[in-house]
């Protein structure tokens, strides 16, 4: 069976200082070869409620290959 839902978006989630559900705000962690890392934190008092690993690694693909590419030369300084 094909996974009909693909991967969810939490829109609110329990928040155990506010003590009820609230809206929450996605924030990303760190980008990883396997996907990325993201937190989700309570609008109203910023405390962290949960959090979700995606498997979408293209974003890590772009920034390893945008390291890779030699740095131009400052202006004003001839190439050496």
């Amino acid at each position: 069976m094909a996974d009909s839902f693909g991967e969810l978006e939490a829109s609110s989630l329990f928040c155990p200082r506010c003590k009820r559900a609230t809206a929450v705000r996605k924030k990303l962690l760190l980008v990883l070869p396997t996907g990325n890392k993201y937190d989700y934190t309570c609008s109203v008092c910023g405390t962290q409620v949960g959090g979700k690993t995606d498997s979408n690694s293209s974003e890590f693909h772009r920034v390893a290959s945008a390291a890779r590419k030699p740095l131009p030369p400052p202006p004003g300084r001839p190439p050496c």
